[in-house]
């Protein structure tokens, strides 16, 4: 199987996900996830590079289309392209969390929040004692 054929696997999941984030309600900022998918491209490019030209990673020749970015093969690119598009459309389909009203921080079992008010504890684990 080559590396596009794996990538097309990928990415019809991915594209799949895209469209039904974009049929809700709740649609992708599209212009963010665009930035996004350029500052990773760029780093995607010079780090692809740089492991490949170190010999970290190699290509099978047989496998890859031709289509390189500097030494890195075209087809590397599908993963984060996947990743830039499959995160925020999740993050926007999946419901969001519950989290409680009162308070700022993690609380304790007696509903006060860990961290606030004065500390009269040991030390120890769990009496709400500051660590170093």
């Amino acid at each position: 199987m080559s590396y596009w054929a794996l990538n097309a696997f990928f990415l019809g999941f991915v594209a799949l996900v895209a469209v039904a984030a974009v049929v809700s309600r709740r649609r992708p900022r599209w212009t963010a996830v665009a930035l996004a998918a350029v500052v990773l491209l760029v780093t995607t490019a010079v780090f692809d590079n740089v492991m490949i030209g170190v010999g970290l990673v190699g290509y099978d020749e047989n496998l890859i289309s031709g289509a390189f970015v500097g030494i890195a093969p075209l087809e590397d690119f599908a993963y984060a392209i996947a990743a830039v598009v499959l995160l925020p459309a999740l993050w926007h389909l999946l419901p969001a969390s519950r989290r409680p009203s009162t308070g700022s921080g993690p609380s304790t079992s007696s509903g006060n929040v860990v961290g606030s008010g004065p500390s009269t504890g040991s030390g120890n684990v769990g009496d709400g004692a500051p660590r170093v």
